[in-house]
């Protein structure tokens, strides 16, 4: 293989930057969100209902901690994507194992759907999920191209 060749190679897409970029803005929302939430910050909190607000101070410690590897582990991939590490895939899909059981106990044990429930939230959750998922997938068919080492 020629030094132009491996010149090719080893270049990131302009896609990777574009993709890369804009999932460490998504997930920094979340990691923000998450920040807020956690220190009970009022100004951030007063956008929420008394009840919504005494619904997220309820959840349990191991939910809280799914969370955080939920937020963390978006925030984490999207370091890693940019860096062009080929573990990103891996912690995006751990990204995405946590956020499925944060939602399973929030939607499907804690009466989520009554209290934060709205259509918006709901499209939201959606949203969430459809990133998260094409975060993995983008960073997998990096990793099988070569991009990501």
């Amino acid at each position: 293989m020629s030094d132009t060749d491996n010149e090719l190679q080893n270049k990131s897409p302009w896609h990777l930057w574009l993709v890369g970029i804009f999932s460490l803005l998504w997930s920094s929302m979340g990691a923000l969100d998450y920040l807020m939430a956690q220190t009970r910050n009022e100004n951030y909190m007063s956008n929420f209902s008394i009840e919504q607000v005494e619904y997220f101070n309820s959840f349990p410690a191991w939910v809280i901690a799914a969370w955080a590897c939920a937020v963390w582990g978006g925030v984490a991939g999207a370091i890693l994507l940019l860096l062009r590490k080929k573990i990103a895939a891996q912690v995006f899909l751990f990204s995405l194992i946590s956020m499925i059981a944060t939602t399973i106990h929030n939607y499907g044990f804690a009466n989520g759907l009554e209290i934060v429930g709205d259509t918006f939230s709901l499209i939201f959750t959606a949203v969430i999920f459809i990133f998260i998922v094409v975060f993995y997938l983008y960073s997998t068919m990096m990793g099988k191209r070569g991009v990501l080492k």
